[in-house]
Parts: structure tokens; C-alpha cells; sequence
């Protein structure tokens, strides 16, 4: 079977390390029509999706975001002039998507030599269908997974900064703090570090781990998807980043992950040790609840 997602020889050589453009053929898919996705906006349950305007600021301000007084069915039926950004988040949850993701991710993880997203290590599998009217942002954010974003109608420009060097967002703000809003300071500079890619229908882009984006639309309202994924790297690297923010908090600052490897595993150790009563039971409730229903 045919790969959804096409991801040249060169980029497989990169993959997961740096941005890439990639071709997809899911332009077509039904489950991704503005029909469909009116009644997928009916069946996720409220926190699962998130709406403001449109008209906003790379660099906006959390307290001020603009923002919609419609139902989510009612702003995905007039997204052409709602003046509106929505994101139907964890679209997995509905098992018609669920299926939809694994498949993606199954056919790039056999073209990259594995034989499925699991034999890979695509755990953690997430989707997150992003409705926009015309000329609206995503203001400067990163994201704790891996990301194939993939734009199914419309035109949409990804803007993805080079942050390696952490000039860009320092350490301490890559920490996971409870309560903090994603967006990020932004400065026009940054531009000079950055990779755009121009998206229409059939294109798309790989967005990896923690690298600093911001994203707008065109002068047609857009559908666009990001297939979100946690590498066992990557949720290594989140945990201790928890760790990290929490110790900050009792003014402990840490270095940043990867500077003193010897100390990030104890404190890995630490946390996983902590965490594994609280996992355990969230495991058997959840266990508890399939079998209720």
C-alpha cells in the first residue's frame, strides 16, 4: 500500500533532527472535508476543541486574544467569513481518525525501514485539525512531539526558527511550567533564522521537536492537520524538562537537557519513580471504565 506521506531519501537521511517539506495525498480524504469536519466539531467533547479570532498577533499577548461568540458547529459552517481559528484537538478520540493516523504513520515508518509506527517508536499518536478563516495566525509557539503537518485547503505559510543555539527561546522557557501559556516573544530577527514553507493542498512539512513556529493563512479559508507523535527521546526530554521547571520554582535553576547527562538520568530516574503509582492507577481506572461500559 501506497505511503499517505512522502518523505524523499534525503529527508529520511535528517529525520527527526530538521524541518522538510513533504508531499501528501490526503487533500481528498472525506473524514478532512469541511462537512465532515462540522460534524466531528459536534461529537468531540467541549475541552477538546479551541477557538479565538483570527486577527491576531505573532506575538500576542495570552490576556488579549480576540475572541468568537459561536458554537464550534456554527464557526467550522462559516469559517469563510467567521474571522476565526479553531483546533479540534486529540481527533483520535473519534475511531474512524484514530485509524486514519496510524495509517499515516505506519506507511512513513516503512518507508523510513520499520515495520509499522510502533516498530518505530511513533508512540503517543495524536491528531489536531486546524479550521481558519482567511488571514488568521498561529501566533510563536514549539510543541513537545514531532509534527507532520500536512494542508488539506487552502494556502497556509509555516514559519519554523532555527533554535538550536537557544538564542531564540532560552532553556528556562522550554520548561514545562503547569499554567503557562504557549505562546512565545517574538521579534521580527528571528526571521533571518527562519525556513518558510509555502502549503496548498498536497503539501506539507515536518516540524520537529521544540522548534519555535508561527504559521498564517492565505486569502482562503484553510484546513490543515498535524500528525503528532512522542518518540521515546522525546518523552525522556519532557520529563526531565518537568523536572527541571519544578526544581526552578524552589530556585534550583538546572541546566539544560543534554549538558550534564550523568545528573539528567537521576533525575529522570527520580520522576519516573514518582510517577509510576499515579500511572498505575490512572491505568486501572482507566480498565475500570471499559469494562463499565
Amino acid at each position: 500500500m501506497a505511503s499517505l506521506i512522502s518523505v524523499s531519501a534525503q529527508d529520511r537521511e535528517t529525520f527527526p533532527s530538521v524541518p522538510f517539506g513533504i508531499k501528501h495525498a490526503l487533500a481528498d480524504d472525506p473524514l478532512l472535508s469541511l462537512d465532515r469536519l462540522i460534524d466531528l466539531a459536534a461529537r468531540l467533547p467541549r475541552h477538546s476543541i479551541e477557538f479565538n479570532g483570527g486577527n491576531v498577533a505573532i506575538n500576542q499577548n495570552p490576556d488579549t486574544v480576540p475572541l468568537v461568540e459561536m458554537e464550534p458547529t456554527e464557526i467550522v459552517r462559516r469559517i469563510r467569513e467567521a474571522n476565526a481559528w479553531m483546533v479540534l484537538k486529540r481527533v483520535e478520540q473519534v475511531p474512524a481518525y484514530a485509524d486514519l493516523l496510524k495509517g499515516i504513520l505506519d506507511g512513513v515508518a516503512r518507508d523510513i525501514g520499520h515495520a509499522d509506527a510502533a516498530d518505530a517508536g511513533f508512540t503517543n499518536i495524536e491528531g489536531f485539525i486546524f479550521v481558519s478563516s482567511p488571514n488568521a495566525t498561529t501566533p510563536f509557539h514549539v510543541d513537545p512531539e514531532d509534527n507532520f503537518f500536512v494542508q488539506i485547503h487552502g494556502e497556509k505559510y509555516f514559519h519554523i526558527i532555527d533554535n538550536r543555539d537557544g538564542s531564540i527561546v532560552p532553556d528556562a522557557v522550554m520548561e514545562f511550567r503547569p499554567g503557562a501559556h504557549r505562546n512565545l516573544t517574538y521579534k521580527p530577527e528571528f526571521e533571518d533564522r527562519a525556513r518558510v514553507f509555502t502549503m496548498n493542498a498536497g503539501d506539507g512539512c515536518f516540524v520537529p521537536y521544540h522548534w519555535p513556529h508561527w504559521v498564517r493563512t492565505g486569502s482562503s479559508y484553510s484546513i490543515s492537520m498535524a500528525i503528532t507523535w512522542k518518540s521515546t527521546a522525546v518523552k525522556r526530554s519532557n520529563r526531565l524538562l518537568a523536572v527541571n521547571a519544578m526544581l526552578r520554582r524552589y530556585g534550583l535553576p538546572q541546566p539544560a537537557p543534554g549538558r550534564r547527562p550523568t545528573f539528567d538520568a537521576v533525575k529522570i530516574a527520580a520522576i519516573t519513580a514518582l510517577r509510576a503509582p499515579v500511572e498505575e492507577l490512572r491505568r486501572l481506572r482507566s480498565r475500570g471504565l471499559s469494562a463499565a461500559e
